[in-house]
């Protein structure tokens, strides 16, 4: 199988071009691609796919083997991809994902990708659509205890759930200890993600995320576009944020007017090859 290592932020997958490629089980193929020491090491697999509905579509795998509905760090690698490797010639496309089509602008330097800025969408705060049990319209602000120690939380879905936290100092978290016991609660049918945000002023923000399926991850593109909501419903910043990531940084746009998301950052391809499956 041919496939191209690729990262948005350090959050990095292996990509496979299915319009030469046929990847069989994409969930077994996942895990294994995935393992950094017997794999070619990623966070997950991402297929470029033809569609019938949009320019492209991507269909993604954790690294675990479990499908993703969206990923904002995947879809700027994917734009990246189809640009740089003369699928097609436009600088703004649309791409097709369990989450919905998603339409993207693409920053062109030198004749290759540079940047991406992709329209993720309007957030989902209505707690049932989300989906967590707690049996209120909206979690904002909302105390929980997890594994004995109360959090205050927000969540918001861009697509997949998201709990958001804030917090003194990012860096010191114990993630390893806290992100499954948030992740496998039984208040998120679907577990979930968790953003644990450190506020530095009103327009930027230090991040660390815990992705279920994953674990800690360097960025998440969907996490920094719900952790700039919960920012703005709780008060703390504007409307554009620069948010920073272990692996970069991401500026995130709420449009007030149009209630949609705007998402923009590097998109980076590191080397390609073949594997034996």
């Amino acid at each position: 199988m041919k496939f191209t290592k690729m990262h948005g932020c350090g959050n990095d997958y292996v990509y496979v071009n299915c319009f030469e490629e046929t990847v069989d089980n994409p969930s077994e193929v996942a895990k294994i691609v995935s393992d950094r020491h017997f794999g070619i090491g990623s966070d997950g697999l991402i297929l470029i796919c033809p569609s019938e509905k949009a320019d492209f579509r991507m269909a993604m795998y954790n690294l675990d083997g479990s499908e993703g509905k969206m990923c904002g760090n995947g879809v700027r690698c994917i734009a990246k991809y189809v640009y740089d490797h003369h699928l097609t010639d436009k600088t703004r496309i649309s791409l097709e994902t369990l989450a919905g089509i998603k339409y993207l602008d693409l920053q062109v330097e030198n004749g290759k990708i540079a940047t991406v800025t992709v329209d993720m969408g309007e957030p989902i705060l209505e707690a049932a659509k989300i989906p967590v049990t707690i049996p209120k319209d909206r979690i904002i602000d909302e105390p929980v205890d997890i594994d004995g120690k109360t959090w205050n939380m927000t969540c918001v879905s861009m697509g997949n759930p998201h709990a958001i936290v804030f917090v003194d100092d990012t860096q010191s978290l114990d993630l390893e200890k806290i992100g499954p016991a948030f992740e496998k609660h039984p208040m998120f049918p679907e577990q979930v993600n968790t953003e644990f945000l450190q506020v530095l002023d009103r327009h930027t923000v230090n991040m660390r995320v815990w992705e279920r399926g994953s674990g800690e991850t360097l960025a998440c593109g969907t996490g920094a576009c719900a952790s700039a909501m919960a920012c703005i419903l709780n008060g703390k910043t504007e409307h554009e944020v620069l948010i920073h990531l272990l692996g970069g940084d991401l500026r995130i746009t709420y449009d007030p007017d149009k209630n949609r998301i705007f998402m923009t950052g590097p998109a980076t391809e590191v080397f390609s090859g073949e594997i034996d499956l």
